[in-house]
């Protein structure tokens, strides 16, 4: 019997890779590289009329779709529709769609999550270095200044072992420092900002002053990203996704730094307590859409934003691990994607474990995280976590050229 194999192809250049190693025409690479990437795009809240034409015209390309009954006989006023096809069959559907009066945004806005989809390389600017994103999986570091923060609070309190602590971590590889000074543990209070600022500034100079590595400042207060900007800081981590201060969009615009939007549900007092969404993954993506939106509409250039799906911000344990497993649809935004499952609560209520005990849990995440499309981990075990994401990366590259 004749051997067959499925193949896993998720990209252009696994696709391309396939065919030249059986010595495929390139010409006939370029015609057939679209058609080995299947793509299933939900398309939510639009007419009934526009999801039976969508239907004919799938259909008339090859191309599937999956909709309500009610959508199909027009019985409701909005429904959702399940787009089965390949890359070819959206191309066309593109240009059918622009025949329509009315229908051209659609279109574009399929051709616009194709292309994120397909994007697999970014460049982060900070002001000593441009972060390459994509070939290599970077590794956040994660020093809390805190005395209260739910893994590691109290350890690094003292200014001298935070200091002591941050550049062990550049020792041990970390390409990014986040230093944070207000514990957003689940049912933690806002800290007062002269006390956050006490906390992180000198911290930030004197660590700034002794490595190249970016650092980080943890914070979705706009004063506190300034003072630390200025202190030598590089990169704003803001775990509101500009909800708690919009002005800190400003900020980073202004000084022209990356910006990490994070999804949280309500706040960190309150955002474990009675959990529920309709749809976990679009009111997650609708979030940052417009986390997203705020942040460009202040003059931030767009390839300086970062996304967060905010592991463990409101969100149950198996919302955790549904985020995890199917990180690959926050792509779809077109933004490099940061996850963070350090010591988490989850890993804990898994292996019924404490804090100090989750290692294991941690690294087994930051593994199936970096196959998922995570482009930075966030982590606190920096030489464990560096080593782990070696062997992801060695995996998820293997056999590219």
């Amino acid at each position: 019997m004749n051997l067959i194999r499925c193949l896993h192809i998720t990209n252009a250049s696994e696709a391309i890779h396939q065919m030249e190693s059986m010595g495929v025409d390139p010409a006939s690479i370029g015609l057939m590289e679209g058609k080995t990437l299947h793509f299933n795009l939900k398309v939510e809240g639009i007419e009934p009329r526009t999801a039976n034409l969508l239907k004919q015209e799938m259909f008339a390309l090859g191309g599937d779709i999956a909709v309500d009954e009610r959508g199909f006989d027009c019985s409701t006023e909005k429904t959702d529709a399940l787009l089965m096809g390949n890359q070819k069959h959206f191309e066309k559907l593109i240009s059918k769609l622009e025949q329509y009066p009315g229908l051209n945004p659609l279109g574009q806005s399929i051709k616009e999550t194709l292309k994120n989809i397909s994007k697999t390389q970014y460049a982060i600017r900070c002001r000593k270095r441009t972060l390459l994103l994509g070939k290599r999986t970077l590794l956040m570091g994660v020093l809390n200044i805190t005395p209260d923060s739910f893994s590691d609070g109290g350890l690094f309190f003292d200014r001298e072992k935070a200091i002591s602590h941050g550049l062990k971590m550049v020792e041990e590889g970390a390409d990014i420092i986040d230093i944070g000074g207000e514990s957003t543990r689940p049912g933690s209070k806002p800290l007062q900002l002269e006390e956050e600022l006490r906390r992180v500034i000198p911290v930030i100079k004197s660590i700034a002053a002794k490595v190249d590595v970016p650092i980080s400042i943890d914070t979705y207060k706009s004063v506190v990203a300034q003072k630390a900007i200025e202190a030598g800081a590089e990169i704003i981590n803001d775990i509101s996704g500009l909800n708690f201060d919009p002005d800190l969009a400003k900020v980073a615009s202004k000084e022209d730094i990356p910006l990490v939007l994070m999804h949280i549900r309500g706040t960190p007092e309150t955002m474990q307590k009675n959990i529920h969404y309709d749809s976990l993954f679009s009111e997650i993506l609708q979030y940052l859409k417009d986390s997203i939106q705020r942040a460009e509409s202040a003059g931030l250039d767009p390839c300086q934003i970062i996304i967060d799906p905010g592991i463990g911000f409101g969100k149950t344990v198996e919302d955790n691990l549904s985020i995890i497993k199917n990180l690959f649809e926050f792509r779809v935004l077109g933004k490099p994607i940061l996850l963070g499952t350090s010591r988490k609560i989850f890993i804990g209520k898994i292996l019924n474990a404490e804090v100090g005990e989750r290692l294991e849990g941690t690294l087994s995440s930051i593994a199936v995280g970096v196959l998922n499309g995570a482009n930075i981990i966030r982590c606190h075990d920096v030489l464990q976590a560096k080593r782990a994401i070696a062997v992801a990366d060695a995996i998820r590259l293997a056999g590219e050229a």
